[in-house]
């Protein structure tokens, strides 16, 4: 193996990290969401989060934005108007069904993400992959999918929410490698806070949080949840195909329920655990990959 070689693995295990990291960070999303929605509307949400997301890290990294290029505002544009996209589907899916069906519904993006580039690059993914795939979505049901599944209008906005992102994932896919990771992350922060604004002040009443709870929750998703772990997952996706990308984040509903039980004192049923575990199993198919020589059978010596 040579030094190119063991540099992309250790770039790929350092992106595995930082989607690792960012998709437990936005498994605490879901506490942030439930306090800051009780005193403010939807896209009101949508827009404070990444306008402090923007704010935050346009403080820290100014110097990069003044250097940024058209290309990476082009870039930034079109991946800001996806995640907007995304977060309008999801906010209004989640209010119009069940927590448990959305959470499932909103996580197809790990099946949606292979299917369209199956069908953008007419290639199957795979025997690994696939999979892997199918044991993460067995137990992304499992884990998150309590009731009977019916679809209403709250599930089909979750199913096109999930569609949305996985077209996102794809997105960032392709235009991380070309641009610098972190100039293209605030850009998309902007946007996204951008048209959030724009929405609020055309569909709702825009006002601030009225409490310290609903300020710590705004924070909470505005800093961690949009600035942090989306600029991590720029870095990330330059060295990760996006459909390892969707099926590590495919691990949020874990993260999400161990957030519930230490803060709400919620826990997981039997069902629960077993899908937790699949889910698990679904990322460590891709991760490990075993010697072939310890599935042989070993040659009896002659006598």
């Amino acid at each position: 193996m040579n030094g190119v070689q063991v540099n992309q693995i250790q770039a790929s295990r350092r992106a595995d990290v930082q989607m690792l990291l960012a998709t437990v960070i936005w498994g605490s999303s879901y506490l942030f969401m439930k306090s800051g929605l009780a005193s403010m509307q939807e896209l009101n949400l949508i827009a404070l989060r990444f306008g402090i997301a923007f704010v935050a890290a346009g403080l820290l990294f100014h110097r990069r934005l003044r250097s940024v290029d058209r290309g990476t505002l082009l870039a930034g544009g079109v991946l800001g108007t996806a995640l907007f996209a995304a977060f309008v589907f999801i906010t209004y899916g989640v209010q119009r069904t069940t927590a448990s069906q959305a959470g499932f519904l909103i996580s197809l993006a790990v099946i949606f993400v292979p299917i369209l580039t199956t069908v953008l690059r007419r290639r199957l993914p795979d025997k690994r992959l696939s999979v892997s795939i199918v044991v993460a979505v067995a137990g992304l049901g499992l884990l998150t999918l309590q009731h009977e599944m019916s679809l209403h209008l709250g599930d089909l906005l979750c199913i096109i929410a999930a569609l949305v992102y996985a077209i996102y994932i794809l997105l960032a896919g392709k235009y991380t490698p070309r641009h610098d990771p972190l100039t293209l992350g605030i850009v998309q922060l902007g946007v996204a806070a951008l048209l959030g604004t724009v929405a609020t002040f055309l569909f709702e009443t825009p006002q601030l949080p009225d409490t310290p709870e609903s300020w710590a929750s705004i924070l909470g998703l505005g800093v961690l949840c949009s600035g942090l772990g989306y600029i991590l997952q720029t870095f990330a996706q330059r060295h990760a195909s996006p459909t390892r990308t969707s099926l590590i984040f495919s691990l949020e509903p874990l993260f999400a329920a161990t957030f519930a039980f230490i803060f709400q004192g919620e826990s997981l049923t039997l069902q629960g655990y077993c899908g937790a575990a699949l889910m698990l199993a679904g990322v460590l198919i891709t991760e490990i990959k075993l010697p072939l020589h310890l599935f042989r059978r070993r040659k009896r010596p002659a006598l």
